[in-house]
C-alpha cells in the first residue's frame, strides 16, 4: 500500500492501522461524514477528481486502491 494512502486513512478516519480488509462495514469511524473527508482528502493528496458513481463505490481499501490505479496516480 501506498504510504500516502495509508497516512489519508489513518488521519481521516482517525486510526491507528490500515488493515487491508478494511471497509465501511468493519470501521466504525468510516461513516457518512469521513466517507466525504476521505474523498476530499484523497482528492488533495493524489490530484484527482472522483465522479459520484465513483465516490458511491468506494466502499472499502481496495476499491479505493483500484479506483486511484485507475486514474494512473
Amino acid at each position: 500500500m501506498d504510504s500516502r494512502l495509508e497516512n489519508v486513512f489513518k488521519t481521516t478516519l482517525g486510526i491507528d492501522a490500515v488493515p487491508a480488509e478494511l471497509s465501511q462495514t468493519n470501521c466504525e469511524a468510516w461513516d457518512s461524514v469521513n466517507h466525504l473527508n476521505l474523498v476530499l482528502a484523497l482528492e488533495a493528496e493524489f490530484g484527482v477528481t472522483f465522479e459520484p458513481e465513483e465516490i458511491a463505490a468506494m466502499q472499502s481499501l481496495a476499491a479505493v486502491e483500484k479506483l486511484l490505479a485507475a486514474k494512473a496516480v
